[in-house]
């Protein structure tokens, strides 16, 4: 009986913390921003990772709330903590520019946190990581060159474009110029000026 209590207890704290985040939510899209801030508020403290991304969020761009970037970095730690695919990218974002502790501790971990981002379909983090592989103290194209494939997947134009560069200058794979016009048209149709600029070239 008492695990039962336990449960239902459990149930209602998260069914709770999810109608708080859909209010923020709401709120936010009507242009509430300051009521969408303590919904997101309550719900976070509750432990709700979606709720503690947006409120990362809120502190990281001013919504609602005074933009504070630490404050904004400590909630999307919460959320990543619990596997929150986009609160890790944000937060090793954070990590790299702000965080606390030495750079090689950091580099570390928002490396670390990229790759698990990256590793659940989180575009922006595939992206980043190719270029940082490729453009890293110890370059490793071939890794770089896998994660901006998968960006370019996805749809991102920039990451199409810079796979193109990898053809073109046999980065992390063998030089072959068809192939790099390939990925520069595919990056120009999608509105990617360097990669028209490039075609020009």
């Amino acid at each position: 009986l008492e695990e039962a209590a336990f449960q239902l207890q459990q149930i209602f704290r998260i069914d709770i913390s999810i109608a708080l985040n859909i209010l923020g939510t709401e709120s936010m899209r009507a242009g509430h921003c300051r009521v969408a801030f303590t919904c997101f508020k309550l719900a976070a403290d509750r432990g709700y990772s979606k709720a503690q991304f947006n409120v990362g969020l809120c502190y990281e761009h001013g919504r609602g709330t005074e933009k504070d970037l630490e404050k904004a970095g400590f909630y999307y730690c919460q959320a990543a903590s619990s596997r929150h695919p986009m609160a890790q990218y944000r937060y090793a974002r954070y990590l790299l520019q702000h965080g606390p502790g030495g750079p090689w501790d950091r580099h570390h971990k928002a490396v670390a946190l990229l790759e698990q981002a990256a590793g659940a379909g989180i575009t922006e983090a595939q992206a980043y990581l190719g270029v940082f592989y490729m453009r890293g103290l110890q370059p490793q194209e071939k890794r770089g060159l896998k994660y901006l494939l998968q960006a370019a997947n996805s749809g991102d134009a920039q990451s199409r474009f810079h796979v193109g560069v990898c053809y073109e200058q046999g980065l992390g794979v063998q030089r072959d110029l068809a192939e790099a016009l390939r990925h520069y048209r595919q990056s120009a149709a999608m509105g990617n000026r360097q990669a028209r600029d490039r075609l020009r070239a």
